[in-house]
């Protein structure tokens, strides 16, 4: 059976394994996630997901920590995750923004959305994929000519330096990828890379155009 992650972490909380129907993750604090990401708007901004998007997918959107921000920016957000307590946790964070929400294999994003996106936008869930050029692929038939794929994940720091509030946070040192490595996968699935941004403390954005 296709699954679509070896593990993940969920917008940055501990790593989990998924498999079948997977258990409910461990979520951070909102006091953490403030501390990690103070302003997610201007995180979206760095990676050139800007007003007047027409429509957005937050594929693997966790419980919608970058959800929200996508639905004041983009006309139409799609969010995608294969965890149905993810889906219901993410309903209830937006249940004031127009937001859909769909329960779906990332490896089958274009199976999930009636459209193509002009952004698909995955955050701390690129590494946990087993066959991440399979996703790719996959990403580039869900997007409009031209569309953008934008990854934000952890830099390849070993998980005893990336701590908040004192306590190791993030993905297992294993799972960790070099920007490079990202920019090396995606653009054998016919992307080019457009730009790669620091977003302190830990992480970086890619994002990406497909050709």
């Amino acid at each position: 059976m296709d699954t679509p992650f070896g593990a993940r972490e969920n917008n940055g909380a501990e790593p989990m394994v998924v498999a079948g129907s997977p258990p409910a993750p461990l979520m951070p604090s909102d006091d953490w996630r403030s501390t990690l990401w103070p302003s997610l708007g201007k995180v979206l901004a760095a990676v050139r997901v800007s007003p007047g998007t027409r429509v957005a997918v937050d594929l693997c959107c966790g419980d919608g920590l970058f959800t929200e921000p996508l639905t004041r920016v983009a006309r139409r957000v799609i969010a995608i995750d294969i965890d149905p307590a993810m889906i219901e946790r993410a309903r209830v964070r937006l249940a004031k923004a127009n937001c859909e929400f769909v329960i779906g294999d990332a490896y089958r994003v274009r199976n999930a959305v009636d459209v193509r996106a002009d952004v698909i936008f995955m955050a701390n869930a690129f590494h946990g994929f087993a066959e991440k050029r399979r996703l790719a692929r996959a990403v580039a038939t869900a997007i409009k000519p031209r569309g953008r794929f934008v990854i934000i994940d952890w830099h390849r720091r070993p998980r005893s330096e990336t701590t908040i509030f004192g306590q190791e946070r993030g993905p297992r040192t294993e799972l960790r990828m070099e920007p490079a490595d990202v920019r090396d996968v995606v653009v054998s699935a016919g992307f080019t890379l457009c730009s790669l941004v620091e977003l302190p403390p830990y992480h970086f954005g890619a994002v990406f155009r497909q050709r």
